[in-house]
C-alpha cells in the first residue's frame, strides 16, 4: 500500500523516476540471469558452450516477446479500465493474459522436448555444437513457463502500484542464479547442464513470487477465477486479440533480438565457423542489457502515459514522452561510449582474451556498439506509440528495425565490406529506423499544429 503511486496528480518527472529506477534494476537483473550463465559457461566449458547457448537464445527471445506482447497489451488495456473505474475488467484482462501465455508456452515446450535434435538443427547448430545445444535446451526449457509468467506479471505488478516489488522479483531471481551457477558448475562440475538447471530453478522462484502476489496480495489487479463456458471463451479470445494487437510491437521488439541472433549465428557460421558464433555469442550477452534499458524506459513511461491518455490529459502524456525520450538518448550515448572505448573489458569477463573467439569479439564490439543509442531510442518511441494505442505506427517501426531493414543488412553488408559488415548490420537497421521515427514525429506534430490553427 505504501508503494502505491498517484498516476493522475503526482508530478510527471517524479513519477517517472519512481518507476524508472526500480524497473531498470529489475530489468538488468533479468538480463543478468543469462549473462551470469555465460560468464560461468565461458570459464567452465569455453567458447563452444557460449555458442551453444546463443543457438537457443532466439527461441527464448520469441517466447519472452510473447510474454511482453501480452503483458504490455493487457497493461495498456487495464490502465485505461482503471482510469475509468472498471476494476473487475482490469483484473479480468490480467487473468486472461496469464492463462493465454501458459497455454502457448506449454505447447512449445512439448514440441522442443519431443524433437530436440530437429530443433537444434533448425536453429543452426553444427554437428559439433548439437550435443551441447541439446544438453542446455532440455534442462532449461521446462522453466519457460515461469519465465513467461514473470514477463506478464511484472507489467501488472508495476501497474498495481508496486514497482519496487517488481524490481525485487527480478533481483532475487538474478542473485539466486549467480549462487546456483557457481555451485552447480564448479564444486559439482555439472557443466552446461548445471548452468541450465540453475537458471531453471531461479526463474521458477521469480515466477512464483510474481504470480502469488497477483493471486493473493494485489491491491487492484488480483487475479479472478476464470469462468468455463462458451460465452466466457468468446469474450476471452476477443480481449486477447485486442491485447495482442496493442502489444504486438513488444513481440516484434523481442523478435528483432531473435532475428539479430539467428541471422548473426548463421552469417558468422558461414564466414568464421564456430569461433565466429562464439564471438557473436559473447557480444550478444550484452545486447539484452541494452534492450532492457530501452524496455525499462518504455515500461516506466507506459503506466503514466496510458493512464493519462485514458483520462484525456494530453499535456501529462506529452511531458512523460519527452522525459522518456531524453532519458533514452542519454542512456544510449553512455552505453555506446563504454562499449566502444573498452571492448576488451566486457569480452574478458566471458573468455580468455587470447581465445580466437575473444579476438574476433574485441575487434567487432566497437562497430556493433554504434547502434546502441538508436536501439534504446527506438524501443522508447515504439513503447510510446503502443501506450497511446497508435498500433499501426508502433508495428511499422518495430517491423522496420527487426525485419524490413535488419535482414537485408545482414545479407548485403558482409558482401560489400566483409566481416565488419556483419557487426554493422544492427547499427545500420537501428539508425535508419530512428531517422524514420524522427521524420514521423515531425510530420505528425506539423499536422497537429495545422489542425489547431484551422480551428
Amino acid at each position: 500500500m505504501k508503494d502505491a503511486l498517484d498516476l493522475k496528480q503526482e508530478n510527471v518527472g517524479k513519477l517517472f523516476r519512481q518507476y524508472f529506477f526500480p524497473t531498470l534494476l529489475g530489468m538488468l537483473g533479468m538480463s543478468a540471469v543469462t549473462a551470469v550463465d555465460g560468464i560461468f559457461v565461458g570459464h567452465s566449458v569455453g567458447s563452444d558452450g557460449i555458442a551453444a547457448i546463443n543457438i537457443i537464445v532466439p527461441v527464448l527471445m520469441l517466447m519472452t516477446g510473447i510474454g511482453l506482447m501480452t503483458g504490455a497489451g493487457c497493461s495498456v488495456v487495464a490502465s485505461i479500465h482503471l482510469s475509468r473505474g472498471r476494476f473487475n475488467a482490469a483484473r479480468l484482462n490480467v487473468t486472461q493474459a496469464l492463462l493465454f501465455v501458459t497455454v502457448i508456452t506449454a505447447l512449445l515446450i512439448t514440441a522442443m522436448v519431443v524433437f530436440p535434435d530437429r530443433t537444434g538443427r533448425l536453429l543452426g547448430a553444427s554437428p559439433h555444437l548439437l550435443p551441447l545445444v541439446k544438453e542446455y535446451m532440455l534442462w532449461n526449457v521446462l522453466s519457460w513457463i515461469f519465465m513467461i509468467w514473470t514477463a506478464v506479471s511484472l507489467f501488472a505488478i508495476r501497474l498495481d502500484g508496486a514497482p519496487k516489488l517488481a524490481m525485487a522479483c527480478s533481483l532475487i531471481t538474478a542473485g539466486l542464479n549467480v549462487i546456483l551457477d557457481w555451485l552447480f558448475m564448479f564444486p559439482l562440475g555439472w557443466g552446461l547442464m548445471g548452468a541450465a538447471f540453475a537458471t531453471s530453478l531461479s526463474t521458477a522462484v521469480g515466477g512464483l513470487i510474481a504470480v502469488i502476489y497477483l493471486a493473493l496480495y494485489a491491491r487492484r489487479l488480483r487475479l479472478l477465477r476464470p469462468k468455463l463456458n462458451l460465452t466466457s471463451l468468446r469474450l476471452t479470445l476477443r480481449n486477447l486479440g485486442y491485447q495482442c494487437r496493442i502489444g504486438s510491437s513488444a513481440l516484434l521488439g523481442e523478435a528483432t533480438m531473435a532475428v539479430l541472433m539467428f541471422m548473426g549465428n548463421r552469417i558468422f557460421m558461414h564466414y568464421l565457423g564456430d569461433d565466429g558464433v562464439g564471438a557473436f555469442g559473447i557480444v550478444c550477452y550484452y545486447a539484452p542489457f541494452i534492450f532492457m534499458v530501452g524496455n525499462a524506459i518504455a515500461q516506466s513511461a507506459q503506466p503514466i502515459i496510458s493512464y493519462n491518455f485514458g483520462l484525456g490529459a494530453r499535456k501529462r502524456t506529452r511531458e512523460t514522452e519527452t522525459i522518456a525520450l531524453l532519458t533514452a538518448v542519454v542512456c544510449g550515448l553512455v552505453t555506446t561510449a563504454v562499449f566502444s572505448l573498452y571492448p576488451d573489458l566486457p569480452v574478458g569477463l566471458f573468455v580468455d582474451l587470447q581465445n580466437r573467439a575473444a579476438e574476433i569479439a574485441v575487434a567487432g564490439f566497437p562497430f556493433f556498439a554504434t547502434g546502441f543509442t538508436a536501439f534504446i531510442f527506438n524501443l522508447t518511441a515504439i513503447g510510446y506509440f503502443q501506450s497511446v494505442e497508435r498500433i499501426r505506427a508502433a508495428t511499422l517501426f518495430a517491423l522496420s528495425r527487426g525485419f524490413l531493414l535488419l535482414i537485408p543488412s545482414f545479407l548485403l553488408l558482409p558482401c560489400w565490406i566483409g566481416i565488419r559488415g556483419i557487426w554493422l548490420a544492427m547499427p545500420v537497421a537501428e539508425n535508419l529506423t530512428a531517422l524514420l521515427i524522427v521524420a514521423f514525429y515531425y510530420i505528425v506534430r506539423h499536422q497537429e499544429k495545422k489542425q489547431k490553427s484551422a480551428r
